[in-house]
């Protein structure tokens, strides 16, 4: 495919995307039907796809519209590129740029610059103070690639040898101890001998600062209550020996749990929700709550513009009923660790101030407030005591 094909297709995805349907979703049926496209056609259309969504409001006002055409038109002009080099007609090149399209933009207000949602700023300044600009500026590109080396196979250092002798290039990172960061050939990760016999595993360095912030004792009885992938989970049974139980609200999310803890040589129980209350009391329930995902945009983009104040306070509401539940959960002397991928107070520190005044049995005793000025993704951590 040409360059100015890639385009015409990233603008038929992208509408299909505004429409209403999933990036990966639209990505996929444009592949299947597309079987002329090659490996790098793919990741061509998948990464103009993905940096139009994150840049959404400021493609869209460079572009003249909210359409897949005027976002990748104006992801060109964000780029320096003359949109009409491309815009040709010719071939399967999108159509020639109409009068209204050829005008120079406007100058950008800065929350459009941002790409921030006017209803959600004032509540992003507070939390994030001065952060807020440098912060949303970094929302806008795309998010490292990250591995964590399973400590129980190999260091650090052989890991990356070993990755490196496989063309994968990678550095340490010091948000986490068994960080490292992909900079080099990241599409063959998959492929590689070390991520199938699990010796590494791809997780986002403030996601393994959280894993490793967890106070943990060897064999102790640790629930991951929000398991999801099970990036934590497997996170902490690296570590050190421990009794692992993994839940989830929607028990599909962990469907390669078993299979991805097997590789890593790591024993975990899956629980249902009945079998959660018989299992109880743990030594530590880690809640990774349902969030905005506002710390983790660079990963999913869609989320920032499908959250609303009504989604919001929803999530809210569920974080404060999780809280609630897991800490009935917690062995005495035993604690509650609360995290969210969210970069807003509401889902935060309030959340944690609201449970201790229902529970005045608990106590904080440590925690963890990470941006993407870090390095990886928004993360929060409260852990916390019962008396």
């Amino acid at each position: 495919m040409t360059p100015a094909a890639r385009l015409s297709a990233a603008i038929a995805v992208l509408d299909l995307v505004l429409a209403g349907m999933p990036a990966g979703q639209a990505l996929t049926n444009w592949g299947r039907a597309s079987r002329f496209a090659g490996s790098g056609d793919r990741a061509a259309v998948r990464d103009t796809v993905f940096e139009a969504l994150r840049c959404r409001r400021s493609f869209a006002a460079l572009g003249g519209s909210e359409t897949g055409r005027g976002l990748v038109l104006g992801g060109l002009r964000a780029a320096g590129v003359d949109p009409a080099t491309l815009f040709t007609g010719e071939g399967h090149a999108p159509a020639p740029l109409t009068d209204g399209e050829a005008q120079n933009p406007a100058p950008l207000e800065e929350l459009v610059a941002l790409d921030c949602p006017d209803w959600l700023a004032p509540a992003l300044k507070r939390s994030l103070g001065a952060d807020f600009a440098p912060v949303m500026r970094l929302l806008r590109h795309r998010a490292p690639v990250f591995l964590r080396v399973n400590r129980s196979r190999l260091t650090r250092d052989e890991a990356q040898a070993r990755l490196a002798a496989e063309g994968i290039v990678t550095q340490p990172h010091g948000l986490a101890p068994d960080a490292l960061e992909v900079t080099g050939n990241a599409r063959k990760i998959s492929g590689s001998a070390a991520y199938r016999d699990g010796s590494v595993e791809l997780q986002d360095v403030a996601s393994q600062a959280v894993a490793e912030a967890l106070p943990l004792a060897e064999g102790a009885r640790v629930l991951d209550f929000c398991a999801g992938g099970g990036g934590k989970t497997l996170a902490m049974g690296a570590r050190l020996p421990l009794r692992l139980f993994a839940h989830d609200a929607e028990p599909g999310r962990m469907r390669d749990l078993p299979q991805r803890a097997d590789r890593a040589g790591i024993c975990v129980q899956l629980l249902d929700g009945a079998a959660v209350a018989r299992a109880a009391p743990f030594d530590l329930v880690l809640a990774d709550a349902p969030c905005s995902g506002s710390g983790s945009w660079r990963r999913d983009p869609e989320g920032k513009w499908r959250l609303t104040e009504a989604r919001l306070a929803q999530a809210s509401a569920l974080q404060a009923q999780i809280l609630d539940h897991c800490a009935a959960l917690v062995a005495a002397g035993g604690r509650l660790a609360y995290a969210t991928c969210s970069l807003l107070e509401a889902e935060n520190r309030t959340q944690i101030t609201q449970f201790l005044g229902r529970h005045p049995g608990w106590k904080p005793e440590s925690g963890l407030c990470l941006t993407p000025l870090q390095g990886g993704d928004g993360f929060y951590l409260a852990v916390l005591a019962r008396g």
